[in-house]
C-alpha cells in the first residue's frame, strides 16, 4: 500500500477547523485592507540565498533544492516572504500610487525538518506584508492585524514578545558588541553557533541547544545599542500597542531566524497549556532593506507569518473545534419511483440556500432515519407513492418532534418558519430569501 511520505499529512476530519481558520483570515485581512496575493511554490534557489540569507538554518539545513530539466537550481518555498517581495519588484507594484500596499498569502512551504506535533515538512503558512511606509504606525498595525486574528478565533491569554534590532549603525554596533562577549565562551557553545558567530553571531541569540548557557543568559541587550532614531522608532511602537491595549513584553533575546530584519521583531505566543514552552505560533518583524536588495527601489516593509499547522494544535487543546456545517434536510426516499422528485427536491432547497442530503442505498425508513440521526439532520422529509400522488410530504422536525403534512410546494417556505432564530440561517449561510 502507498503512504504519504514522512512530514506530510492527509486533511479530512479538521477541515472544519481549517474551513473556520480561512474565514477568520478573509474577514480580518478585509477589516485591516489586505489583499490576497499569490506565488509559485518553487522559485530559483537564489531568491532564497539571497534573501533569507545563507547562514540561516533555513537555507543551509532546511530547503528542498533540485536542478530541474533545464539545469536550473530551483527550491521549493521554505517562506512565503522572498516570493511575496519578488512578486512585488517584478511586477512594478512599488509604482502604485497607495501607500502602504498590503498584501497576505495562504499556501503551503516546504523544510526538510525533523516532524514533530504541529510540525511537518510541508506545512501552509498565512502571512501578511506591508510595503512603502517606514513609520512605526505601520509595524504597530501589522502586530494588531496578527493579534485580532487570533482573538478572531477566540484564543485568549495571548502575548507579544517584541525586540528591536535597529538599522544597519545598531545591528553593526550590538554585533561587535555580542561577539566580545561571547567569545570567551565561544567553544563551550553547540557547534552551529560556534559557525554563527563568524557567520552571523546574532543568531547565537536564537540557540534551541545552550538556551540556558550563560553567555546567552548574560548577553548584552540589543536596545542598548540603538541610535536614538531607532530608538524612537521603538518606543513609538510600544506606546502605539499600549494605546492599543495590547499586552506585550520586550524580549532581548529576540532576533527572528532570518537575516532581513531590521528594527522591531516580534513573536506571538499562546498560552503555554495549549503547546508547553514552544508556544510561538506568529513571528515577524520590518524589513527595510529587502526590496533594494532584490533588485527593486529602496521600499521599508514589515510583515508576518503564521504556521497553521501549529495553530490548529493550539485551537485544538484550547476546545476550539470548529463547526460542522449542518444538515438541514435529509429526504426519504421511499422507493424507486419517488427518487427523482426527492433528486428534483434537494436541488430546489440547495439552490435557495438550505443543507440536504438523502440516502442512496435504498433502505428502509427506519434505517433512513437512523442515517438522518447519525447525520445530525434537523428535518426528515419523507417522500412515497402516496405523497407524490397528492404532492405533499411528510416533515419530521428532529428537534421538536413535530409532524406535519406539507404542500411540495410549501416544503422550503415551511422549513424557513421553523427556522426561526436569525443563528439557525446564519450557520448554513442562508440570507432568507424570500420563496
Amino acid at each position: 500500500m502507498l503512504q504519504k511520505m514522512k512530514g506530510t499529512y492527509d486533511l479530512h476530519d479538521t477541515m472544519p477547523l481549517v474551513h473556520d481558520i480561512e474565514r477568520a483570515i478573509q474577514a480580518v485581512s478585509r477589516l485591516f485592507q489586505y489583499q490576497e496575493i499569490r506565488t509559485p511554490h518553487f522559485e530559483l534557489s537564489e531568491l532564497y540565498h539571497r534573501s533569507v540569507g545563507e547562514s540561516s538554518d533555513i537555507v543551509s539545513k532546511e530547503t528542498y533544492d533540485f536542478k530541474d530539466r533545464g539545469g536550473r537550481a530551483v527550491t521549493l518555498r521554505p517562506e512565503g516572504t522572498a516570493g511575496v517581495v519578488r512578486a512585488y519588484v517584478e511586477n512594478k507594484l512599488y509604482a502604485e500610487p497607495i501607500k502602504p500596499q498590503k498584501y497576505y498569502y495562504v499556501g503551503s512551504m516546504f523544510r526538510y525538518e525533523r516532524p514533530q506535533k504541529g510540525r511537518f515538512r510541508e506545512f501552509r503558512q498565512f502571512g501578511a506584508e506591508a510595503f512603502g511606509s517606514e513609520h512605526p504606525e505601520l509595524d504597530a498595525e501589522v502586530i494588531a492585524y496578527a493579534i485580532t486574528f487570533l482573538r478572531a478565533l477566540k484564543l485568549k491569554n495571548l502575548t507579544v514578545h517584541v525586540n528591536s534590532l535597529g538599522d544597519a549603525t545598531s545591528k553593526t554596533a550590538y554585533r561587535a558588541a555580542l561577539k566580545a562577549h561571547i567569545a570567551p565562551h565561544l567553544e563551550t557553545l553547540c557547534t552551529d553557533c560556534q559557525t554563527r558567530y563568524h557567520d552571523n553571531p546574532l543568531r547565537i541569540l536564537d540557540c534551541k541547544v545552550d538556551t540556558r548557557h550563560e553567555a546567552l543568559q548574560t548577553a548584552p541587550k540589543p536596545l542598548d545599542y540603538l541610535t536614538e532614531p531607532d530608538r524612537q522608532h521603538f518606543d513609538a511602537v510600544i506606546a502605539l500597542l499600549k494605546a492599543m491595549d495590547i499586552a506585550y513584553t520586550i524580549d532581548n533575546s529576540l532576533v527572528r531566524g532570518l537575516d532581513y530584519y531590521t528594527h522591531t521583531v516580534f513573536e506571538i505566543k499562546v498560552d503555554p497549556d495549549l503547546l508547553g514552552n514552544q508556544n510561538t505560533i506568529c513571528g515577524g518583524g520590518r524589513y527595510n532593506h529587502l526590496v533594494e536588495s532584490l533588485g527593486g527601489p529602496s521600499t521599508p516593509a514589515v510583515g508576518f507569518a503564521f504556521g497553521l499547522e501549529r495553530l490548529m494544535v493550539a485551537l485544538e487543546a484550547a476546545g476550539l473545534q470548529g463547526k460542522v456545517q449542518p444538515l438541514y434536510c435529509y429526504v426519504a426516499a421511499l422507493d424507486e419511483s419517488s427518487v427523482k422528485y426527492a433528486m428534483a427536491l434537494m436541488q430546489s432547497l440547495r439552490m435557495r440556500g438550505l443543507t440536504c442530503n438523502m440516502g442512496f442505498e435504498r433502505k428502509s425508513l427506519k434505517a433512513q432515519f437512523k442515517q438522518s440521526a447519525h447525520q445530525h439532520a434537523r428535518f426528515v422529509i419523507i417522500l412515497g407513492e402516496a405523497e407524490i400522488a397528492s404532492k405533499t410530504v411528510q416533515i419530521k422536525d428532529q428537534t421538536s418532534g413535530d409532524s406535519f403534512s406539507v404542500p411540495l410546494d410549501e416544503v422550503y417556505s415551511t422549513i424557513m418558519a421553523q427556522l426561526s432564530t436569525a443563528s439557525d440561517c446564519e450557520t448554513c449561510g442562508h440570507k432568507g430569501a424570500s420563496s
